[in-house]
C-alpha cells in the first residue's frame, strides 16, 4: 500500500506531461525583413521568455527568426529553431536547440503543428504557409497589425470556408504574448 501511494505522488512531481511549458511560434519575413518586424520580432521574443513560455521559429540567421530568438535568448528564454537546412552553416547563433531537418519548406508542417499557439510578424508566402497548417489544425494565429504582409490579410478572419479558427489580431508585442498564452488550444 505504501508503495502504491509513494508510486501516485512520484508520478505527479516528474510528469513531464503535466507541467510542459506552452510553445509559441514566431512567424515572418526572414530575407525581406524590414527593421520594424525585426524590432518587433525582438520584442515578442523577450515577452515570451518573461512569460515562461518557448519560442519557435524557422531559425534563419537573419530577420524575424533571428530577431526573435536574439530576443528570448537574451531574456532568458528558450529559442527553438525548426531549420530548412541541414547544418548549422545557415540558422540562428541564438538558437538554445537549432532542429536541422534538411526538408526544405516541408519544416513549416513540423512547425505548424508543434507550437500551440503562432504570431505573425508581417510575412509573405512561407509565413502564410506556416498559418496555413496551424489553421488546419485548429491551432491559434495572432497577426501583429500594420506590419504588412500576407498575414495581415486575414486579421479578423477565415482562411476558408471551414471557419476552423478565426485569425486574432493585436496591436503590440506584450498584447500578442498575452493573447497567444490565453487562447492556447489544449
Amino acid at each position: 500500500m505504501k508503495f502504491k501511494i509513494h508510486y501516485k505522488i512520484m508520478q505527479k512531481k516528474h510528469n513531464p506531461i503535466i507541467k510542459r511549458k506552452p510553445i509559441i511560434a514566431v512567424i515572418g519575413h526572414a530575407s525581406n525583413a524590414k527593421k520594424i518586424h525585426t524590432d518587433t520580432a525582438y520584442e515578442v521574443g523577450k515577452e515570451i521568455a518573461k512569460s515562461g513560455a518557448i519560442l519557435l521559429c524557422g531559425g534563419n540567421p537573419e530577420g524575424v527568426p533571428n530577431a526573435a530568438a536574439k530576443g528570448a535568448a537574451e531574456s532568458g528564454g528558450i529559442a527553438i529553431g525548426i531549420t530548412h537546412t541541414d547544418n548549422g552553416k545557415n540558422s540562428s547563433q541564438y538558437l538554445t536547440i537549432p532542429i536541422h531537418t534538411g526538408m526544405g519548406f516541408a519544416r513549416n508542417q513540423i512547425l505548424g503543428l508543434t507550437a500551440d499557439t503562432l504570431i505573425a510578424i508581417g510575412g509573405g508566402v512561407g509565413t502564410f504557409c506556416e498559418m496555413a497548417y496551424s489553421y488546419a489544425y485548429k491551432k491559434p494565429v495572432i497577426v501583429i497589425t500594420n506590419l504588412g504582409g500576407i498575414p495581415e490579410q486575414y486579421k479578423g478572419k477565415y482562411l476558408d470556408n471551414k471557419k476552423t479558427i478565426k485569425i486574432q489580431e493585436a496591436k503590440t508585442p506584450k498584447e500578442a504574448v498575452e493573447l497567444a498564452l490565453k487562447s492556447k488550444r489544449r
